[in-house]
């Protein structure tokens, strides 16, 4: 057991002198001061150090910056010296903040304690949505989480107590609607330990989902690295109107760049049809950016964002914002890497699916597709709401839907289902009537948390394996993702198209141009949407679930820290599994009922790779004892018996959330590489920060030659040099162990 404390030397060159300081991405300069939000007052926006770090930016490169290059290049550790080209080197940089979801955040905190850190560096926050199971309804679900989850909940709540660290209380809301709200704002650079973390893009800002070793440098006050990214530029033309809504162009997005199409590139919207966009509306198109691979997803300042800030209190932030306009929006001339087209006005509803969110089809055909892919017609469950598709205006065009329906007599022939996204959206279309319109019509109205997006769902209507078709307006569909049953058709569109095929109650449904018949017979179509983008009166906050955590923390028990490089070559290691097809963090590590034990690697190790598919076998072979077992009992054998293994993968390994408990578990079973056709971003540094390495085959068609019954030797390791920081990860066995030595 080991506990990792920076030397005085080491905080101060982290921290500054003196009592804690905010890095100085955080400092204010003397022509405005504004504070980055109303939970921290003392933390100011520095938008006079990003504007510095732009002119210096700009006159090396000699060239027009897009908005994201100006946003990431204006928190460079040190935008003098900095080596810049994109998709290649590795940017030092410093981001403004650090945003954490429970079941992320145990492992994060326990990391940070482990770091000998007495505070968080930069400001930081916790919030408690993923625990959260959908059963009953929102009151009983919230109570039957606290009671299971107490003990995570009081370890977060007096952790971030101890260090400085913002809590949310179960209930609040999801992460990436409370950032919106409250602490996303234009040129902001923001890390999230979840993958979505990109929905603050809807608000101009810069915000990257990461894993939590990440987080802790941040929090550290360490410069945070990240592979200098390609830039590919979408550009919008003419107006959503009708049917068609935001969720439509990342949908249609999607479908063009496909699940990896935006691995190592940051996606930048721009061109007039931006200004017929909300605000939420743009950060739903950010959000689901996630799905292609894109390090993040982001819009130019407009209007649009500063009345959002505006009714959301935080006019003082929109007025800074309109001072240093320039900084927030592309220079003219600037060049993509790439660039997508697409014309709102010739853009029609779209919905994803089933099993992969980029396998797109147009609304009007998906009848006739399902019905020639044998895919279930009957929808059994609409679900509405998640990160993805939960703002006011979202809910409102929903419940002008259920509304008609209403007046001609009708509910819901499929079941229903409303996730909030915030306490405050909650409150407000209580207020306002939506909630309940949309109960009427059949809804349930879930808790203010992920619920069934990511697996926390008790399904009751359908036994596992039976094959069955939902709609959602959340942002993923792979296998089993929302209810763990393989034979789910999950299908993901707006909440509007949701709304209206579970009133239809089948996937044969074109609100555009079919009828529906009322209750006294009489066949009529539905109108097209319509919804405020925000609400007349203001927004109600609801109940107070901001908690400033009380003054004792508690004690927690160290991570034990992983084995050093031995410095010799890795030799015979076993091939553990050899993975066929896609293999998401959803297969590497299960979320669901697996979530509350987030906190204790040693048990949740026992779900690695039990999702993922075996190219042999249903189980994987014990190569020693000759047997068939699940994989990380396997590996456990393989362990304590001092056999070192490896898995290898197929292409864009490691897709979907944020979740470093994908990389911590194979580090702790005694893995020793991942090789792969490919790998998704996150994913890659998750496992370089655990001292795992993430190999890629020079061909990819090499995957073909590996047998499950190979051993595989590693040699060379002493000339081995990707990048200097990642091999002293590797080195000293974590990026925590080389924070040590750093003392």
């Amino acid at each position: 057991m080991a506990s990792y404390c920076l030397t005085v030397t080491r905080l101060r060159l982290a921290l500054g002198t003196g009592a804690r300081r905010v890095h100085v991405a955080a400092a204010f300069g003397a022509k405005a001061k504004v504070a980055m939000s109303h939970f921290e007052p003392g933390s100011f926006i520095n938008y006079e150090k990003m504007q510095k770090n732009i002119g210096i930016v700009r006159k090396r490169l000699n060239r027009p910056l897009t908005l994201s290059e100006k946003i990431v290049y204006g928190h460079l550790d040190n935008p003098a010296g900095q080596e810049i080209e994109r998709g290649r080197t590795y940017l030092r940089l410093r981001p403004d903040r650090v945003a954490m979801q429970d079941a992320t955040a145990q492992m994060a905190m326990l990391q940070f304690i482990s770091s000998g850190l007495a505070r968080v560096a930069v400001p930081s926050t916790i919030h408690c949505d993923h625990l959260i199971e959908a059963q009953i309804g929102a009151d009983e679900d919230l109570q039957r989480a606290k009671d299971i989850n107490q003990e995570v909940y009081n370890f977060l709540s007096t952790a971030g107590a101890k260090y400085g660290v913002g809590f949310w209380k179960p209930g609040s809301g999801i992460i990436h609607q409370i950032i919106l709200e409250n602490y996303a704002y234009p040129g902001v650079m923001l890390i999230g330990t979840d993958s979505h973390t990109p929905n603050g893009g809807g608000l101009g800002a810069i915000c990257i989902g990461v894993g939590g070793a990440d987080a802790v440098d941040v929090m550290a006050g360490i410069p945070w690295e990240l592979k200098c990214p390609k830039v590919i530029g979408v550009k919008l033309t003419g107006s959503l109107s009708g049917w068609t809504s935001p969720k439509d162009v990342i949908l249609k997005v999607a479908g063009i760049l496909t699940v990896k199409g935006g691995t190592g590139a940051i996606v930048e919207y721009h061109g007039s049809g931006v200004d017929s966009i909300s605000c939420t509306g743009m950060a739903t198109i950010c959000n689901m950016g996630a799905e292609i691979g894109a390090t993040t997803s982001v819009f130019p300042y407009n209007h649009r964002m500063r009345t959002y800030l505006e009714k959301t209190g935080r006019g003082d932030i929109a007025a800074v914002a309109d001072e240093f306009h320039e900084d927030l929006v592309p220079d003219v001339g600037c060049e993509y890497d790439q660039v997508v087209e697409i014309n709102l006005s010739e853009l029609k509803p779209l919905i994803n699916g089933p099993f992969t969110p980029d396998w797109a089809h147009l609304v009007s055909e998906i009848g006739a597709i399902a019905q020639k892919n044998d895919w279930p017609l009957e929808v059994k469950v609409g679900l509405i709401g998640s990160c993805t598709n939960s703002s006011y205006e979202d809910m409102g065009r929903a419940a002008s839907l259920a509304k008609q329906a209403l007046d001609k007599g009708l509910r819901c022939k499929s079941a229903f289902t409303v996730t909030p996204g915030s306490e405050q959206i909650r409150a407000t279309i209580e207020r306002d009537g939506y909630a309940q319109i949309l109960r009427d019509i059949g809804g349930v109205v879930l808790a203010n948390a992920c619920g069934p997006c990511i697996g926390q769902w008790d399904r009751k209507d359908v036994k596992k394996g039976e094959k069955n078709t939902i709609v959602t307006s959340y942002n993923r569909n792979f296998t089993g993702r929302n209810d763990a049953n393989p034979a789910t058709h999950a299908f993901v569109t707006s909440p509007e198209i949701v709304t209206a095929i579970a009133i239809a109650g089948t996937l044969n449904f074109n609100p555009e141009t079919d009828y529906l018949t009322a209750a006294n017979g009489e066949k009529f179509k539905l109108e097209p949407p319509t919804g405020d983008e925000l609400p007349a009166r203001d927004f109600d906050p609801g109940q107070d679930t901001y908690q400033h955590p009380p003054a004792e923390g508690s004690t927690v028990k160290l991570l034990e820290p992983f084995d050093r490089w031995s410095g010799g070559d890795l030799a015979d290691l076993r091939v553990l599994i050899k993975v066929k097809g896609k293999c998401t963090t959803d297969h590497i590590s299960a979320a669901g009922p697996w979530l509350k034990f987030r906190g204790h690697l040693d048990n949740i190790s026992n779900n690695m790779l039990i999702g993922a598919i075996n190219i042999e076998n249903d189980g994987v072979r014990n190569h020693l004892s000759g047997k068939y077992d699940g994989v990380p009992d396997v590996a456990r054998h393989y362990k304590a018996n001092g056999v070192g293994w490896v898995v290898v993968g197929d292409e864009n390994y490691g897709e979907g959330s944020s979740r470093e408990h994908a990389a911590l578990e194979p580090r702790h079973l005694g893995g020793r590489a991942i090789i792969v056709k490919s790998f998704a971003r996150i994913h890659e540094t998750n496992l370089k920060k655990q001292g795992m390495l993430p190999l890629t085959f020079a061909d990819p068609s090499d995957y073909d030659k590996v047998r499950p019954d190979d051993k595989i030797s590693i040699t060379g390791l002493e000339s081995f040099v990707p990048g200097k920081t990642q091999i002293e990860w590797f080195k000293a066995g974590s990026a925590l162990n080389r924070m040590k030595e750093l003392q």
